[in-house]
């Protein structure tokens, strides 16, 4: 593992797969998610989420950020977070992969206490391709990516975008 501070407060971990990337792609959507956690090893659990969404057969995962450990936004009593950006290709379209995202999270112990709340793993969908949408499970492209230096940060890092 490697790491360097950025400043006061955020820190880069590079570990074997963040960063990562391949030529490979499978399926026409391109979406970029945001992945973060802060209770338990969230370090781990980023490697397990990384073999999770390889093993998948309608997602190939085309490039990892690294890893940004920074501090909470909105609850501020909890501990930093670990963020990182994947990006990956689908065949699903943006509401069934939500779905799928929504299951990876329960399985990984995601409780949804209260807003901003400490959590095992949060993925939230960034882009998915050039896609605007809002309804009231999703909207596209994520409203606050852009202000989030747990999003700009990995992504700036990453060849794609």
């Amino acid at each position: 593992m490697y790491s360097k501070n950025l400043g006061k407060d955020n820190r880069l971990i590079k570990r074997l797969y963040f960063p990562w990337r391949t030529q490979e792609v499978c399926g026409q959507n391109i979406v970029y998610l945001g992945i973060g956690g802060n209770v338990g090893d969230t370090l781990r659990l980023f490697d397990k989420l990384f073999w999770v969404l390889q093993r998948e057969r309608r997602v190939r995962i085309i490039e990892t950020s690294p890893i940004l450990k920074n501090p909470p936004f909105g609850f501020l009593e909890q501990s930093d977070f670990y963020n990182a950006v994947i990006t990956i290709s689908t065949s699903l379209e943006a509401k069934k992969l939500l779905r799928m995202l929504l299951g990876i999270e329960r399985r990984f112990g995601r409780k949804r206490s209260f807003k901003d709340a400490p959590r095992t793993l949060d993925i939230d969908m960034i882009f998915y391709n050039n896609l605007t949408m809002q309804s009231t499970l999703l909207t596209l492209p994520h409203p606050h990516w852009h202000t989030r230096a747990s999003v700009v940060i990995p992504i700036s890092l990453m060849g794609l975008r």
